[in-house]
């Protein structure tokens, strides 16, 4: 028996949001499904299909609800990282990623065989890639719909993976497809395209040029396998960043953007785009935040709030307060503090104010945290489990 009484439940349904302690990650319910609904509708115009990236949230209930809007499926990175989610009923898992070894690619065999109608791809930029698939599948006798999807990746541009040069040459592209199509258990379900360094081009008419060259290098690919009898059933690729401009592309059949659902400071920072050549100007708003109490002002001119390097990623800039605060500085965060500068014409800091912030960088952020606190109207509504927090394998 324990001698000290336990800490109660930090958040629970129907509390005041200004009950809880601090620092806590909160997902605003109602921009969020905004951002949701924006981007299918978008989608739906352009008769391209929306496969969100899972691994900005690592969160099932986060994939559900995308789902529940008309997404097909979702992406994630890892091999583990897909278990979570097909344990809480997402039934179409894409792992946009090349696999380490024998041991994830017998993970993805197997749970393509005990799934009952759940699709699985995964991606390859190498014959070796293809093989260690293949023995995996054939390991597990999948065959018929359990046959794991395999997507050709190839490199637009972003020099990290996919097959080098294909637009100029698709040889080695035609190459793998060979290979997955004499492997039993394999099928080539099509061709991933992506370009994450379009992303954060901050200028519109620069993105749109880097996304327009990009799709431009994707498309090549596709017509010199039409030419050969190869027509990809799927082109999958895009980004928050590119997405308003991939989806008029015409090259993509299906987009991957995982950010939109909750705008972090970083995304933010592109100039909006769209409004011309069909490309869709998608303005999504922000919906994840961390609310942080200001702990200290015992030093004239600055404050500290209880949020850090442990509750907050940096490597993409400083988090951001909502809505923004005249004469503050940006938030240094060490360890356990985050530190803001104030101009001598700012309001004098508040002890023990509560502050949101929009986080730098959602992805990294959301994998610092063991779940999600999910308000409606000021109010906790769920919590939300982020369930493939640390699946990295």
């Amino acid at each position: 028996m324990s001698t000290f009484t336990p800490l109660p439940d930090a958040a629970h349904p129907g509390q005041a949001a200004a009950t809880l302690p601090t620092p806590t990650l909160l997902l605003d319910a109602a921009p969020f499904e905004r951002n949701l609904q924006r981007l299918q509708a978008a989608a739906q115009r352009h008769g391209v299909a929306v496969r969100p990236h899972a691994k900005a949230h690592k969160c099932p209930a986060v994939a559900l609800a995308q789902v529940r809007a008309g997404a097909v499926g979702i992406c994630v990175q890892k091999a583990s990282e897909a278990w979570p989610f097909l344990e809480a009923g997402v039934r179409s898992v894409h792992v946009s990623n090349q696999l380490a070894g024998a041991l994830q690619a017998g993970w993805l065999a197997r749970w393509a065989r005990e799934g009952r109608g759940v699709q699985l791809s995964v991606c390859v930029d190498d014959v070796r890639q293809v093989a260690t698939l293949a023995e995996a599948a054939a390991r597990e006798g999948l065959a018929g719909d359990q046959r794991l999807g395999v997507f050709v990746e190839i490199d637009i541009g972003q020099g990290r993976c996919g097959v080098p040069g294909a637009d100029r040459d698709a040889s080695a592209v035609r190459r793998l497809i060979d290979a997955i199509a004499a492997a039993p258990g394999l099928r080539w379900a099509g061709l991933q395209a992506y370009h994450g360094g379009v992303q954060h081009v901050r200028d519109a008419a620069e993105r749109r040029a880097s996304a327009r060259a990009a799709a431009d290098r994707a498309g090549s690919v596709v017509a010199a396998l039409q030419a050969a009898g190869l027509s990809p059933a799927v082109v999958t690729g895009s980004g928050t960043g590119s997405v308003g401009f991939d989806l008029a592309s015409g090259v993509y059949t299906e987009v991957q953007p995982g950010s939109y659902a909750f705008m972090d400071r970083d995304y933010a920072d592109n100039e909006a785009g769209g409004d011309s050549g069909g490309a869709e100007d998608l303005r999504f708003e922000h919906a994840l935040f961390l609310f942080s109490t200001v702990i200290s002002t015992a030093t004239p001119g600055q404050l500290v709030l209880d949020c850090g390097l442990k509750t907050l990623s940096a490597e993409s800039g400083p988090p951001q307060p909502w809505p923004p605060r005249a004469g503050w500085g940006p938030v240094r965060l060490n360890d356990e503090h985050g530190v803001v500068a104030l101009a001598a014409d700012a309001a004098p800091p508040v002890l023990g104010e509560v502050v949101r912030l929009i986080p730098g960088h959602c992805d990294p952020t959301l994998n610092l945290h063991d779940r999600l606190v999910v308000l409606r109207d000021g109010r906790v509504v769920d919590l939300w489990p982020i369930a493939a927090r640390g699946h990295s394998w």
